[in-house]
């Protein structure tokens, strides 16, 4: 890494290599199979743009124009990280650009006593100070991560996430788990990935629940296209907050306590998504403008869920299966306070 140029191309031979790296530099690195990059200790080499929090990543990219990634094994298995701070990821890319493919990242999570801490994602893309970031990820598999399978964050970052198996912990009292978060002015498409086991034990009823665990968590940002995902096994496995949203062409099962896909914004499209068992609704939609359309419905005793006081919405040939309720439009409130994005 030191002796490339920019445009270099990089080839890993098969071994075990107990380091981190910091790419600032444009380089295409392909791995043999096998090779693992697995941190004999993770130390502080970032700090995040948004928070200032510091980061211990496996992998740092900062300032690159190009940079791939592709057929690493990153494992966080000796991260050695006794506290909180920093937090843990195994590939970061801030100001950057390029591409994650077929990259298996495991292990990225805290030891006994530190579960609650905001700490150990999969993969992280930020922007800030005027910088940007754009990224393509696909074909990944991410598994035990504490906090975030992938998460892209803040204006300036535009990610491409697609055809990925991340597979969250299951029911678990730590940090409540996103398979795959866009947020805070991030924007991007998330299609064709396969997220499941994202579940905060601590929620078990609609009333009382402080947190919800997603499969796919869009928070505060406008804009993003979600399609041809299986997602099964969260409290809400797609969550919009935000607005212009396309959610298309889903397959959602099994989503408990709350809602299959939960739209909480303005002029957003659900359309030919196929919808299975949910403990409040199959959609549950707060906001204006919403067109729900096309959809499969099933198993569940309310269909559709439209907040009082939305105005506009449009529910235009859906298909209901054992559905008590296909429409209702009780007073609800809002779950903005309750999802936990990483930042």
């Amino acid at each position: 890494m030191d002796a490339a140029s920019d445009g270099d191309s990089i080839r890993v031979c098969q071994g075990v290599y107990f380091e981190q790296l910091s790419i600032t530099k444009s380089v295409d690195i392909d791995a043999d199979e096998g090779v693992v990059l697995a941190p004999s200790a993770l130390r502080q080499n970032a700090t995040g743009l948004a928070t200032a929090v510091p980061i211990a990543a496996a992998i740092f990219v900062s300032g690159a124009a190009q940079v791939s990634i592709s057929g690493l094994i990153v494992d966080g298995i000796n991260n050695a990280v006794t506290g909180c701070s920093p937090r843990v990821a195994g590939i970061y890319y801030q100001n950057a650009s390029g591409q994650i493919s077929s990259v298996l990242i495991q292990n990225f999570r805290l030891g006994q006593g530190l579960d609650g801490c905001q700490s150990g994602t999969g993969i992280f893309i930020e922007s800030g100070n005027g910088g940007s970031s754009e990224v393509k990820i696909e074909n990944c598999v991410i598994h035990d991560f504490q906090k975030n399978g992938i998460t892209a964050n803040e204006s300036g970052t535009h990610v491409s996430v697609r055809g990925s198996v991340i597979t969250g912990l299951g029911p678990t009292n730590g940090a409540a788990q996103n398979g795959i978060q866009i947020g805070f002015g991030a924007t991007g498409e998330i299609s064709q990935n396969r997220v499941t086991n994202t579940v905060w034990s601590g929620c078990t009823e609609v009333m009382t629940c402080p947190a919800v665990a997603t499969s796919i968590l869009v928070a505060q940002s406008d804009g993003v296209n979600v399609s041809e995902n299986i997602l099964f096994n969260s409290q809400v496995n797609i969550f919009i907050e935000g607005n212009r949203a396309a959610i298309q062409k889903n397959q959602v099962f099994d989503s408990s306590v709350f809602d299959g896909i939960r739209v909480q914004g303005n002029e957003c499209l659900v359309s030919r998504n196929r919808i299975q068992n949910a403990g409040e609704a199959l959609i549950f939609i707060l906001g204006d403008d919403n067109q729900v359309e096309h959809n499969v419905l099933a198993d569940a005793v309310i269909g559709i869920l439209k907040s009082t006081g939305s105005l506009d919405n449009k529910f235009l040939h859906n298909d209901f299966d054992n559905v008590v309720m296909k429409v209702q439009d009780p007073p609800t409130v809002s779950l903005a306070g309750l999802i936990v994005p990483e930042r």
